[in-house]
């Protein structure tokens, strides 16, 4: 009885504690041992709890609510490899500074590496890629453990979402009874919130004046806006772009193509055109200023790399070092949003000959890429122009790695609308991107999934939780039977009997079927028109629907590699 009291209030002061610090859903995968946990988020009156039986889903679907809704969620498991299954997730969260909160329940102390059932060493389980572990107390009930366990909890909240946001892992170890009782007077502790306050970090204004000198008599720079969920940092960076008259280069996840005030310095096509070397020479700039990580596209990448003696300054929140140019750089370490308004009067414009002539490239570049094209089947590229064509606004497109976000790069444009871009770019893993935009979706918005073949089938269990909750999710399924990406890399050029099975990986699978099998609708499309009339009745829809477009690997790449000559064509003619 004296262990159920001190189980009861200790982890019921924890939760508490857990959501008065700002966690307002948790994604619990069912077990015996987190038995304490799972029920007492469930008797909270405040938490939404998403039950997901898959720890690898949970864990990217938690994923996805924490971007969507730019709050820390948490992660409740059982022990064993049940906590192990949410290491992917891990690795994206602290890749893509996602705040997550994973709580996983253990076995005590002295059933631990004696070939008890179900235990394995969970200290420290996933490393390097949390911010912070710590093995909690077994559970008390004197005033000093329950202020010990809403200690931790508002440390591992206020650690989670601290620049730069990251996952946080605390161990429970629970013994037997694992079942709490509710009926017991001043379960939840008192109401009362552990203040945690982060400060505005503004740069130091002589430290930036003297950074800034390096670049004052430059006149042929540009601003670089990597992925960036947040719309602070969009507004800020286009009074700054208009400020300085320069070109700012997007990334499709900066939310600068998608934004809702104009933004006529935006460049959304360098992806196509800095692939033409005669196009480069003429653009060869003197300075860069990049906001956050790098951007998708690696002919921008590259191009970087190729100029010599610039000056770049790379403005990102506090401990990170996201430099793969391996340029020589200057960091400006706070608030992304805070330094682009410090910077607007600091810097005297540009020429805007300089400005127009990147606009110019530009628009005779997406001029291209949209022209109509005969072809006997769907492209992959005329995909992302039919979503923009016709996704609704306030809503969010998720984009799956590999071919899809670089399709987003390529055709995206930038266009004045209310539309948040997600992806998972931390690691660039094609995992959990079903269950990634499922969480998106939670926050009752409507999401578009873009999404291959290949990554759908390692995603497939995240439509179970459709079974038990309500979500507006298309999925557009881009089927080229296998590893597309592949085909535009060296390894498509060898002459090997085994570039299909080590490379292609044909998937051969039949997805009206398996929407059947998760009772989820399903088109196959095969024409522009009927792509974009199931487009029309998925949004006017309800629930989930799954849009399938079958494409030819060796046709796309002939497709996008013709793009891209007549763009170059048409720039130096």
């Amino acid at each position: 009885m004296v262990d159920q009291i001190a189980l009861t209030k200790y982890v019921g002061h924890f939760i508490q504690q857990l959501y008065l610090s700002g966690v307002e859903d948790v994604v619990i995968s069912p077990g015996s041992r987190s038995t304490p946990l799972a029920l007492t988020m469930a008797e909270h009156q405040g938490i939404r709890t998403w039950i997901d039986i898959d720890e690898r889903s949970a864990g990217f679907f938690a994923l996805g609510i924490a971007k969507a809704n730019q709050q820390a969620v948490a992660l409740v498991c059982s022990s064993g490899t049940a906590a192990a299954n949410y290491f992917p997730a891990v690795i994206e969260a602290r890749q893509s500074r996602i705040p997550l909160v994973v709580l996983t329940a253990d076995r005590p102390h002295e059933l631990r590496d004696v070939g008890a059932p179900q235990a394995i060493d969970q200290i420290k389980l996933y490393g390097d890629y949390t911010k912070w572990f710590h093995e909690m107390a077994l559970p008390e009930a004197s005033t000093e453990m329950l202020q010990y366990a809403k200690n931790h909890a508002n440390r591992a909240v206020s650690t989670a979402v601290q620049p730069h946001a990251g996952p946080v892992h605390l161990n429970f170890p629970f013994r037997e009874p694992l079942i709490p009782d509710f009926s017991l007077d001043d379960i939840w502790g008192e109401r009362d919130v552990i203040p945690s306050i982060t400060g505005d970090r503004f740069a130091d204004e002589s430290q930036l004046r003297f950074l800034l000198s390096k670049i004052a008599d430059k006149q042929r720079g540009i601003m670089i806006c990597g992925p960036h969920d947040s719309h602070q940092l969009p507004e800020a960076l286009v009074h700054l772009a208009e400020a300085w008259n320069i070109p700012i280069l997007a990334d499709p996840l900066s939310q600068l193509r998608s934004f809702r005030q104009s933004q006529e310095n935006v460049i959304d096509a360098y992806d196509s055109f800095l692939r033409s070397e005669a196009v480069r020479d003429q653009l060869a700039v003197d300075f860069v200023v990049r906001f956050g990580a790098m951007p998708v596209s690696k002919s921008l990448l590259q191009f970087i790399k190729r100029q010599d003696h610039i000056t770049q300054i790379i403005v990102d929140d506090p401990e990170g070092y996201r430099e793969p140019a391996l340029k020589g750089s200057s960091f400006i370490f706070a608030a992304p949003p805070l330094v682009a308004k410090q910077l607007t009067d600091i810097v005297d414009p540009l020429r805007k000959e300089w400005l127009n002539r990147w606009k110019m490239i530009n628009q005779t570049t997406k001029n291209v890429l949209h022209e109509e094209t005969t072809t006997d089947r769907m492209t992959e590229g005329q995909v992302m122009i039919g979503i923009q064509q016709q996704i609704p606004d306030d809503s969010i497109l998720y984009v799956g790695n590999s071919m899809p976000i670089r399709d987003v790069d390529t055709f995206w444009q930038n266009q004045q609308q209310s539309l948040s871009i997600y992806a998972n770019r931390g690691a660039n893993g094609i995992d959990g991107m079903l269950s990634s935009a499922l969480g998106a979706s939670a926050k009752g918005q409507r999401v578009t999934l873009v999404i291959g073949d290949v990554s759908m089938l390692h995603s497939l269990n995240g439509l179970l939780l459709a079974r038990h909750y309500d979500f507006d999710l298309t999925i557009v399924l881009v089927n080229n039977d296998g590893g597309g990406i592949f085909s535009f890399l060296p390894q498509a050029n060898m002459e090997s009997e085994h570039y299909e099975a080590l490379f292609g990986t044909p998937t051969m699978m039949d997805f009206e079927n398996l929407a059947r099998a998760y009772s989820v609708d399903y088109e196959d499309t095969k024409t522009w028109d009927e792509f974009v009339t199931a487009l029309s009745r998925s949004y006017q829809t309800s629930g989930i629907s799954l849009i399938e477009v079958q494409t030819d690997r060796s046709e796309n790449v002939q497709w996008h590699r013709e793009k891209w000559r007549q763009v170059e064509q048409k720039l130096l003619s």
